[in-house]
């Protein structure tokens, strides 16, 4: 079942010198800024257990379980206001609004690893991983991926306000302000001194929230490198989507890629009795408890040639 890994140009949508700053200096500043991870100032265990418990909180319920199981694929439902808190906490990780990240991922799947999949590492693992952020590329900008992709998302007004104001950067910068504040006043109940204070309330900032934003992005650009290139097929599907454990076990899931992509619509990716699934365990108990209803398993039979309506 291995397919013969090719080597594909950049999509035609992409312009060399079409260069996206503001991914640029963002993604940039931001890994600058967590790199002050490493003054000893800055540095004590709280935060670091606040950015590991910050990565599944924020990347596997934010990114993982609502921006890819639920908006995209449609593969549970929740009560919208707890959608929407989940859609708040994939927003801090700064991966871009629902509407696009949804629409994107959604174009991906119908060009999976040909020549205007967005972001397939068969034009270059780097590109696959990153590259494919720093350079516009018209097949994929707001106005196109919306009206094809993302139409069923922007019905819901607050989908659509992230998009029509300001809130989507308010969200992110309010939460920078959340993790200082909350630092500054533990420190300060815990009968620490100002400095000590501000000294604990950076220390939260950089770690809870740089770092930690910084380790989310690498985790989830892994899904669409390495889980394309290196690992296992369960299913003969006509793109290179590869089962990848490394990328599996980081990602709580996310690396039964193969399997994700022969059904895209079950909102369980470990198909095998021993492909961990965390993500779909965090559903599962979201079911027992009545919070996720219409939660969509593997298909009893998934055809090589059957095609997944993600739209519905």
């Amino acid at each position: 079942m291995e397919n013969k890994i090719v080597r594909l140009s950049l999509p035609d949508g992409v312009a060399l010198r079409q260069i996206d700053w503001v991914a640029v200096l963002t993604i940039g500043g931001v890994h600058l800024v967590a790199l002050l991870a490493c003054l000893p100032w800055l540095f004590n265990w709280s935060s670091v257990w606040v950015m590991v418990v910050g990565v599944f909180v924020f990347g596997y319920l934010g990114i993982n379980l609502c921006y890819h199981r639920l908006l995209t694929h449609k593969g549970l439902e929740c009560p919208k206001w707890l959608e929407h808190v989940f859609a708040v906490l994939a927003i801090c990780c700064m991966q871009d609004t629902p509407a696009r990240w949804v629409g994107i991922h959604r174009w991906h799947h119908v060009k999976s690893d040909e020549s205007d999949d967005p972001h397939t590492p068969l034009a270059g693992l780097v590109w696959g991983h990153v590259g494919w952020v720093f350079l516009k590329n018209d097949q994929i900008d707001r106005y196109a991926i919306y009206t094809r992709f993302a139409k069923d998302i922007l019905r819901d007004p607050f989908y659509k306000k992230l998009e029509t104001t300001a809130r989507y950067p308010l969200i992110v910068v309010a939460s920078w302000a959340l993790f200082f504040a909350v630092g500054f006043a533990f420190e300060l109940l815990s009968s620490g001194s100002f400095s000590q204070a501000i000294q604990f309330g950076f220390s939260l900032l950089i770690w809870g929230v740089f770092v930690r934003t910084v380790v989310v992005w690498h985790v989830t650009w892994s899904v669409n490198s390495l889980a394309h290139l290196f690992g296992y097929r369960n299913y003969n599907t006509s793109d290179d989507s590869r089962n990848n454990w490394f990328v599996a076990l980081m990602t709580f899931g996310e690396g039964w890629h193969n399997n994700h992509h022969a059904d895209a619509r079950s909102a369980r990716h470990g198909h095998r009795w021993f492909e961990i699934d965390l993500t779909f365990s965090v559903i599962q108990l979201l079911e027992y408890v009545g919070l996720a209803t219409n939660v969509v398993r593997p298909s009893k039979r998934v055809n090589d040639d059957k095609k997944i309506d993600m739209l519905d």
